[in-house]
């Protein structure tokens, strides 16, 4: 099981509404990310800043899957309002991963 982690950002004032967004996340959504392997999935925010986390079988065939459900499509759709064009990327990289340097079990 893979610990993953990376960042978005928001677009100034929207974190409240995202936050609210969230409450209330469509169950065939919820579906989809448990169906490729997703458990423990975590966004935490500090202003604009959002930091996600989840455990993950296989982080890349899971997105992979993802990406082309008409689900997640429309999720994306709906969300995209809110969130700030990604910043600079690693080569392969689909979100600004961040790398774990500690854990404790």
């Amino acid at each position: 099981m893979q610990r993953v982690a990376f960042l978005l950002k928001l677009r100034p004032g929207m974190g409240e509404a995202y936050d609210k967004a969230h409450e209330a996340v469509w169950p065939e959504l919820l579906a989809l990310l448990k169906s490729v392997g997703i458990s423990e999935y975590s966004i935490f925010r500090r202003d604009e800043l959002l930091f996600l986390y989840m455990h993950v079988d296989d982080f890349e065939k899971a997105w992979s899957k993802i990406d082309s459900d008409p689900v997640n499509i429309r999720w994306q759709q709906a969300m995209s309002a809110y969130f700030e064009p990604l910043g600079e990327m690693r080569r392969g990289e689909r979100f600004p991963m961040m790398r774990e340097v500690f854990y404790l079990a």
